[in-house]
Parts: structure tokens; C-alpha cells; sequence
């Protein structure tokens, strides 16, 4: 969503330039993402395509992005033009010597290091006007240590680089500028923005909701299911948070208070399901895919790795919007208010093809993710055009691209700033010197590990974005898990997900920001409900560390045993954090539900002394049911 803040107002002329820009930038990603350069048979460096993608994307910054918050400017100044200019010529610098300059990368020239120089100040000022100061101002730091960490104490202190040396690597390098992060932006992510987008231009979000509302809307607290169940949905075209509670909270959060639900807690609600689209498979934001990524595994099985802990998150989420509403007296929607199965099924089945077909092709096919996703979105625009309903016009169609494209921009900046970041823990040596100071610390503790880590990736992602944050912690952080003999899907994914509760965890939440705003509601409420309903989500990583099932890595007996307990145990923990079943608990009943909560979640499922502690919650669980129960019948 644009706002007016942050980009210009540009007159018809260059408002024409900047949609065929972004236009261009959409199809270069997709042509690049069905390797079209293979079928013709031509001969490129990867380097070369993400320097001409690096340029499609930060020249509309130039040109339709604020150069401060008080301009009212309606087309670019001088010095944006001539940042337009230098992009180009950065840019273009790689295209065309790149075949020459790849057999010695590390030679340090004037010119090289000139270009380096004008990388890095474009890359930065690009970033302060999307993002804002704080990532700017986390990549300065950053470089700083790298150019005087001769002079820091301790363990930081390692022998300094040269800036020219520095400038030269963070630009040409393949592990900096133009390295992972832009490569699976410009590979992967573009095909999946264009089929979210795509599905919305044939009113297939329409069809989510609706779903939603028929299958849930009639239950007690049934606005709050409907916002669960619909941003689990969305999650399957999106990655982002924030973007989940903008596009469904102005639909959801009203909605939960007409029907009984304080703003302070539809907002949470909001905030936190569409946190859990971050790690809903099969789409899971960009994360997923650099996951994949560094461990050099399919991406289908990063979607099997994930489902389980994103579904345990979504179970508790609904358990808890339930009990929510049994403690408030909440009912279902009037039938009449809502939308018939029957009719929504029939007029959108369709709908489901292209996603059935897009797990199909990631999970069971091992398709590259670039391919099967835009061979969705193609999917998504031919059924489309088979309905009057949902035939989208060539108007719909364009603003699918522009929006791709617009979306790809901000993708482009972060995973600029995020490659000169880990260019920079590279050089300087800084990745491996942090683990191993986490290591040292935790001694021979692997849970003190854990705690420190999660620790980290909260404070550290703090006004983040995931992928950022997951970028560094895979840097400075998974080494040492791995060595402790942790499985490496499951040290990333605890990674990720502490990563994406940042968004919901206070101080900086930006996702409960957002839904506060909507809800118009007390920040510090929102927040800590917030963390309430997500309690689950932080334990969860903690138990898959130690119970590989919950990744369904094992034999299936031992994983089913897993996962088993461990919805069991949601469930119990989630009446404990509620307070409530038949009636509303107090304090020694809540922790009892808890502790009957946290001994199925936590305990192996397999032995004797896992038997004995299942046992001994199951009789814990059903001893305080049946007390929860008998205080709340009625007295003779």
C-alpha cells in the first residue's frame, strides 16, 4: 500500500515511466525464474542477472520515493536523476565486465573500489527512504566494526579491513552485494508475490474469506475463528505479517468487536494470525526459501519440516479464541449473516487448483520454486478468464504487476542491505568469532544455547524484518547449534521462528503495531495479549530442538506419538493460559492446567520415563477437568 508519506505524487508522465518500470522488473524476475535463458541458450552469470535485476529495482526508488518525509515533489530532483544515473552505471558495470572481473575478484582497482563506494551510499540512501532509518543504521554499525575492528576488545577484536578492500568485496563478491539473499528474491520470490497477486485479481481472496466465514462464523466467537482460519489462508500467499494484518484487519478486527471482543484483543488476534502466515506453509515468506538455501535441501522439505509447528501455533491460537469467547458469553454470526458453503464451494473450487498445484510441484514434484510458483500464477489467470465472475481485466492484470513490482522493490532493498551485512560478517571474521563466544557461554548446556539464542533473534529483530534477521542469526548463531548436535532443519527453523516473533513481541512489533492502529487500542494491551495467544510459539522451537518428530524427522510410530502428545499438550497449556473451561479458573487451577500442559508438550514420547510423566499428566489433565467440570454445574 502506498502511502503518501513515503513515495511521490508523480505527474501522468513519469507516473507511466515508473508502472512500466515496475512492469519490467516483474517479467525479468519471471523470465529469469523459468530459466527462459536456458531454452534460448544463453550463456550468463548469475552475478550479471542480479546486477540488471539490482537495477530495475532501486531506479523506481529514485524516482517515486521520497527523498525526505516533507517533500512535495512531483517528479525527482536533480540528485535523484543523477542517482538514477549511478545506479545504472553500478549496475551495468556487472553486466558487462562481469565474464572479465570473475577470474580476479579480489584484485582492488580505482575503479572497482569507486563503484564499490557508490554501491554502498545508493544501497544505504535507498534503504533509508523504504525502510527507514534502523536497518541503515544496523549495516553502519556493521561496517564500522569492519573497518576499525583492530581497535574492539576481546573477542571482537580481529585484524581490520582496508575500506578500499572492503568497498571492492561488498560490491563484486558473490557472498555480499549480489549474493544469496538477491539471488533468491530474483529466483524464487518474485513467482509467488505475482501469484498472491494474480489470485487477487481474480477475486480469489474473496473466496478465502468467504470460506472462512461459512465454516467458522456460526461457532462462539466466530469472528475470531473467521480471522484465524483467513489469515492462515493468506499465509499461503504471503509471507509478511504486517501485509496479512493490513489486507485482512480492516475486514476482521471490526468484525470481532461487533461481535463482543474488547479492540485490544481483536487486535491481538489479528496480530498474531497473521504472524503465524510467516510460518504457514506452503509459501512462508522469503525465509523459507534462503532456508532451503543454505542447507542445500529441496524446499519441499522445508514445507514438511514446518507443518507441523505452524499448525500446534494455529491450534493454539483457535483453542484460545475459543475459551476467549466461552469466558465472555460470545455466540456464533446469524446464519442468515452469513455466506452458504454450498455457494461459496461451488463458485471457487477452482480456486484450489492452483494452490493444490503448487504444493503438489514443491512438495512431491521437487520442482524449482520459481517455476512451480509462476506456473501457478499462470494457472491462477487462465481459470480466471473462465468465469464472467472472476474474469479479470487487462486494467486488474497491469495493477498485478505494478504491485508485484512495487512489493519486489522493498524485497530488493532489504536483501541489498541484508548481503553487504553478511559480506561483512565474512570478512571480517565476525560470524564464527560470535558462535563461538555463544558456545564458550553456554558451556556444555544446550538449552542454555537455546535460551541465549532465542534472547538474540528477539532483540535483534526488533523493528526487523524476518528475513533479515534470520539471515544474520544463519550466520552468526546456527554454526553453533549444529555443533551442539542439533538436526539443521530444525536449529534454522528455531531460527526463524523466534526471528518472526519479534513481530508480536514487545517493545518493536510492527505486526501489533499495525493492528493496534486499526483497532485504535492501547499498544502495551494489544501487545501483551499478543503474547498470550502466542505462548505456544515460544516453546514449540525449544520442544522440536529435542523432539525431532515435531519436524517428522524419525520412524512414523515415534512421530505420530510426537506430534500426538504435543497437540494434546496445546490444548491443556492453552486452558491453563485462558483461565477458563466451563467456567473461569483461578490462579492454582490455571497453573495446574499449565504444568498438565507443559509435562505432555515437553516430555519425549518415547521410554519409560516418557510414559510415566504422560501418565501422570493425563491423570493431572482429567482430574482438573472433572473439578472444572463439577464446579460449574448449577447448585441444587
Amino acid at each position: 500500500m502506498e502511502s503518501s508519506d513515503k513515495f511521490r505524487r508523480l505527474r501522468p508522465g513519469l507516473a507511466k515511466l515508473q508502472s512500466g518500470l515496475l512492469i519490467a522488473f516483474t517479467a525479468l524476475g519471471v523470465l529469469w525464474s523459468v530459466e527462459l535463458h536456458h531454452y534460448i541458450d544463453i550463456a550468463i552469470f548469475k552475478e550479471q542477472f542480479l546486477a540488471l535485476f539490482f537495477v530495475f529495482g532501486i531506479v523506481p526508488v529514485f524516482i517515486g520515493t521520497k527523498a525526505w518525509s516533507g517533500e512535495r515533489r512531483t517528479a525527482p530532483p536533480w540528485y535523484d536523476w543523477l542517482a538514477v544515473v549511478l545506479t545504472v552505471v553500478v549496475g551495468g558495470f556487472v553486466v558487462v565486465r562481469y565474464p572479465d572481473l570473475v577470474y580476479d575478484l579480489g584484485t582492488v582497482t580505482t575503479t572497482r573500489w569507486i563503484l564499490g563506494v557508490i554501491a554502498l551510499v545508493l544501497v544505504l540512501d535507498a534503504t533509508r527512504r523504504v525502510l527507514g532509518w534502523s536497518l541503515v543504521a544496523v549495516a553502519g554499525v556493521f561496517i564500522f566494526y569492519a573497518l576499525f575492528s583492530g581497535s574492539f576488545p576481546g573477542f571482537l577484536n580481529v585484524p581490520a579491513t582496508r575500506w578500499d578492500r572492503l568497498a571492492t568485496y561488498l560490491y563484486l563478491d558473490s557472498n555480499a552485494l549480489f549474493g544469496l539473499p538477491l539471488f533468491v528474491t530474483a529466483s524464487i520470490i518474485v513467482g509467488f508475490i505475482l501469484f498472491g497477486r494474480l489470485l487477487y485479481a481474480v477475486r480469489g481472496d474473496t473466496f478465502l474469506t468467504d470460506f472462512a466465514m461459512a465454516v467458522m462464523g456460526r461457532y462462539r466467537g466466530g469472528a475470531a475463528k473467521v480471522a484465524v482460519v483467513a489469515s492462515s489462508l493468506f499465509g499461503t500467499t504471503s509471507g509478511s505479517a504486517v501485509s496479512n494484518v493490513v489486507m485482512d484487519g480492516p475486514i476482521t478486527i471490526p468484525m470481532m468487536q461487533k461481535s463482543g471482543y474488547p479492540a485490544h484483543m481483536a487486535a491481538a488476534i489479528e496480530a498474531v494470525a497473521s504472524t503465524g502466515g510467516q510460518i504457514m506453509p506452503p509459501v512462508m515468506g522469503i525465509t523459507a526459501f534462503l532456508i532451503a538455501e543454505y542447507l542445500g535441501v529441496p524446499y519441499g522439505d522445508i514445507v514438511i519440516a514446518a507443518a507441523v509447528p505452524a499448525l500446534l501455533f494455529y491450534l493454539a491460537l483457535f483453542v484460545q479464541v475459543d475459551l476467549e469467547a466461552g469466558k465472555r458469553g460470545l455466540v456464533g454470526l446469524p446464519r442468515d449473516r452469513l455466506p452458504r458453503l454450498r455457494d461459496i464451494i461451488g463458485r471457487g473450487w477452482v480456486f484450489l487448483a492452483p494452490i493444490t498445484l503448487l504444493v503438489w510441484t514443491l512438495v512431491f514434484e521437487n520442482w524449482e520454486p520459481g517455476k512451480a510458483s509462476v506456473t501457478a500464477a499462470a494457472v491462477v489467470l487462465a481459470i480466471g478468464y473462465l468465469h464472467p465472475r472472476t474474469r479479470p481485466t487487462f486494467q486488474r492484470v497491469a495493477e498485478s504487476l505494478i504491485e508485484t513490482g512495487r512489493t519486489l522493490i522493498d524485497l530488493v532493498v532489504v536483501t541489498a542491505i541484508a548481503g553487504l551485512v553478511i559480506g561483512v560478517l565474512q570478512v571480517s571474521g565476525l560470524g564464527s568469532n560470535f558462535s563461538l563466544l555463544l558456545v564458550t557461554a553456554a558451556g556444555d548446556t544446550l538449552f542454555v544455547l537455546l535460551m541465549l539464542t532465542a534472547v538474540v533473534c528477539v532483540v535483534l529483530g526488533m523493528g526487523m524484518p524476518t528475513a533479515i534477521i534470520y539471515m544474520m542469526l544463519a550466520v552468526l548463531v546456527s554454526p553453533a547449534l549444529i555443533e551442539f548436535g542439533v538436526v539443521p532443519i530444525s536449529a534454522h527453523l528455531f531460527l526463524f521462528y523466534f526471528g518472526s516473533l519479534s513481530m508480536i513481541t514487545p517493545p518493536v512489533c510492527l505486526a501489533t503495531f499495525a493492528a493496534a492502529a486499526i483497532a485504535r487500542t492501547d499498544f502495551w494491551s494489544t501487545g501483551w495479549a499478543g503474547m498470550r495467544l502466542a505462548i505456544v510459539a515460544y516453546i514449540v522451537p525449544f520442544v522440536m530442538i529435542y523432539q525431532p518428530a515435531l519436524v517428522l524427522r524419525g520412524s512414523w510410530d515415534n512421530i505420530l506419538l510426537g506430534v500426538g502428545t504435543a497437540a494434546v499438550g496445546v490444548f491443556v497449556l492453552c486452558i491453563g493460559v485462558a483461565g477458563y473451561i466451563f467456567r473461569t479458573l483461578n490462579a492454582v487451577e490455571r497453573a495446574g492446567f499449565f504444568i498438565a500442559g507443559s509435562l505432555w508438550i515437553v516430555t519425549p514420547a518415547r521410554g519409560e520415563t516418557g510414559l510415566a510423566l504422560h501418565l501422570a499428566g493425563a491423570v493431572v489433565t482429567l482430574a482438573l477437568l472433572w473439578w472444572a467440570r463439577r464446579g460449574a454445574r448449577p447448585a441444587k
